[in-house]
């Protein structure tokens, strides 16, 4: 496991690649290291879009 800060788009769609593969099976199958990456990643993902992508529906509500 070689996690990373997301600092770039291709960074981030790397991590959404790696995501998918490690959600590709049965989540309960996932070893403890594997869940703990997906976990890692997804937290980093979130991150990453919650800096970079303006929510439209949040921003409508605010400024009314």
């Amino acid at each position: 496991m070689n996690i990373k800060l997301i600092r770039t788009k291709d960074d981030y769609k790397a991590v959404m690649v790696r995501i998918s593969e490690l959600t590709s099976g049965d989540p309960d199958a996932l070893p403890d290291n594997e869940f703990d990456e997906l976990e890692m990643l997804t937290k980093l993902a979130e991150a990453y879009e919650n800096g970079h992508y303006k929510n439209a529906a949040t921003d409508s509500v605010i400024d009314h």
